[in-house]
C-alpha cells in the first residue's frame, strides 16, 4: 500500500511536465480513489497497527513515519488517538526491549545504547527513565544521560 502523496510523487516523475501531465495524475489518483484502492484514512490505521503490533514501537515514531509518507496531520492524530489511546506506553517499551534483546545494562555506555534505542523506536524520555530506574541503574549513570541530552539540546 501506498499514500495519496507517495503515488503523486512516483507518477510526476513518469509524466509530461506541465498542466497535462498533473491533470493526468490527478485523474488517476481521483480513479484509485473511486475505486477503493487508494484510501490514507485505511494506510494509516494498517501502518500504524503493524508497526505496534509488530514492531513494538511508539506513538512518537509512528507519528514521524507517517508524516514522512505525507500522511494529513489531522488524520495521523485520529488514526494514533484510536490506535494509541489506550496503550500502555511503558508496557508498550518493555515489550520493545525483549523483542530486540536488550538485557538491564552493566555500564553507562550500555545505558546510553538503551536510551538511543527506545528513543528511536519513539518512547517518551519519562517511561525510559522509568524502565532504567526501575532495572536499578546507578543515578550517576542517568545524569550522564541529562548531560548528553543538554548538550544535544545547545548544539
Amino acid at each position: 500500500m501506498r499514500t495519496e502523496a507517495d503515488l503523486r510523487r512516483l507518477m510526476k516523475a513518469r509524466v509530461e511536465p506541465g498542466e497535462r501531465g498533473d491533470a493526468a495524475v490527478e485523474a488517476t489518483l481521483a480513479r484509485l480513489r473511486e475505486h477503493g484502492y487508494l484510501d490514507d484514512a485505511a494506510f494509516a490505521e494498517t501502518y500504524a497497527r503493524l508497526r505496534q503490533e509488530n514492531e513494538k514501537f511508539g506513538v512518537r515514531r509512528v507519528r514521524q513515519d507517517l508524516q514522512q509518507k505525507g500522511v494529513e496531520s489531522e488524520l495521523i492524530a485520529e488514526t494514533l488517538e484510536a490506535r494509541y489511546g489506550q496503550t500502555n506506553e511503558e508496557a508498550l517499551a518493555r515489550e520493545h526491549l525483549e523483542r530486540r534483546r536488550l538485557r538491564k545494562p552493566q555500564n553507562e555506555k550500555e545505558t546510553a545504547r538503551i536510551m538511543r534505542r527506545l528513543v528511536a523506536a519513539g518512547f517518551s524520555t519519562g517511561v525510559i527513565y522509568k524502565i532504567l530506574r526501575q532495572w536499578d541503574v546507578p543515578d550517576e549513570a542517568l545524569a550522564v544521560l541529562d548531560n548528553l541530552e543538554d548538550e544535544r539540546g545547545e548544539e
